[in-house]
């Protein structure tokens, strides 16, 4: 179904409104599964009913997570609502059971072990994550121009949802930082002379076609 005509519109019809790339991945994940549950029946021969039998199965017989049951949802929700233009209504669907342990959280003294074994690039990526609340794909998407050393800010394009923020910059990390941006300088001085250079968004390698040869456009990880 990975070539699905169907699918692909839906594709097609997600990036127009702007979604991630991550929650498009995941949206047609759950609604092929979803069709594959149903013998691959289409979509617009079904509704509710045929989603509550979907999430309560999740529920029932692969044990999914309360978070993946509604992920799950959410990937519906959107095929119907907003794709196919068929409300779904309310669901009255069997909810997945909350897990019965506690989640294990790690010490701080394991945090630092596991900065130990990392090289410099992973720990300013880590600490990114943690320190500045990045998911790890807004992290490894970021540019030499996302970063504002002077205001210690970092703006995240395409987050979640598709929207952009900031977010703030631990100090402690700007020397690193730098130290890695002179480091992909001159990874990207090589890469100009073969005539190639970082993917540029949108449509901006046409309307600038040397644009890729500028510091600012550079990934830092």
């Amino acid at each position: 179904m990975s070539n699905s005509p169907f699918l692909n519109s839906i594709r097609t019809d997600m990036r127009q409104k702007g979604y991630a790339l991550k929650t498009e991945k995941t949206y047609l994940h759950w609604i092929k599964r979803f069709i594959l549950f149903h013998k691959k029946r289409h979509p617009q021969t079904m509704g509710s009913e045929e989603v509550r039998l979907f999430l309560s199965s999740l529920a029932n017989s692969r044990h999914v997570a309360i978070n993946t049951q509604k992920i799950a949802l959410n990937a519906l929700a959107f095929l119907y609502n907003r794709f196919l233009q068929q409300p779904l209504g309310d669901i009255d669907y069997i909810p997945a059971s909350k897990p019965r342990r506690l989640p294990s959280v790690i010490s701080a003294n394991e945090v630092q072990r596991i900065l130990q074994v990392m090289d410099t690039r992973n720990q300013v990526i880590f600490a990114l994550l943690y320190g500045a609340g990045l998911r790890i794909n807004e992290c490894l998407r970021l540019r030499v121009k996302d970063f504002d050393f002077d205001n210690g800010c970092i703006t995240v394009h395409d987050g979640k949802g598709g929207k952009s923020r900031n977010s703030l910059l631990p100090t402690r990390l700007i020397p690193v930082i730098k130290q890695l941006i002179e480091q992909a300088r001159l990874i990207q001085q090589d890469d100009n002379l073969q005539g190639v250079g970082p993917s540029l968004p949108f449509a901006l390698d046409r309307k600038y076609p040397s644009a890729y040869r500028q510091a600012a456009w550079m990934f830092v990880f």
